[in-house]
């Protein structure tokens, strides 16, 4: 998306500099060599500009539009990264309060064990 704004614009600053380079005559529109067919007045060179103009902010505004995306989807990754990192860190930190109540529990059975003496017949 950012890619095809950068086109867009490109291609009307193309457009816009072949005009004031190509245009020789005060009402006449020359475009690549080419003269452009209907341009009789000023103001229709004045309306060709503000042609240029337009395509050269819709194709900025595509590209900016573009940028915010993919930063907010670089944003939006870090987050679940950062979030993923501090879930595996609570998690580990709960097996091990667990992994110590349980050898602490073992080490409570052992102690209150009563070994079992057998007595021989006899």
């Amino acid at each position: 998306m950012i890619f095809l704004g950068l086109v867009i614009a490109l291609a009307a600053v193309v457009v816009g500099a072949a005009v004031v380079l190509d245009g020789t005559g005060a009402a006449q529109l020359t475009l690549f060599g080419d003269s452009v067919p209907g341009v009789t007045e000023q103001w229709h060179v004045f309306m060709a500009g503000v042609v240029v103009a337009i395509v050269f902010m819709a194709g900025a505004g595509v590209a900016a539009l573009g940028f915010k995306r993919v930063m907010g989807m670089r944003r939006e990754l870090r987050d679940l990264r950062d979030e993923h990192a501090e879930s595996l860190r609570t998690l580990e930190l709960e097996r091990r309060k667990l992994q110590q109540a349980l050898a602490q529990a073992r080490r409570g059975m052992d102690e209150t064990s009563v070994p079992v003496q057998r007595v021989a017949p006899g």
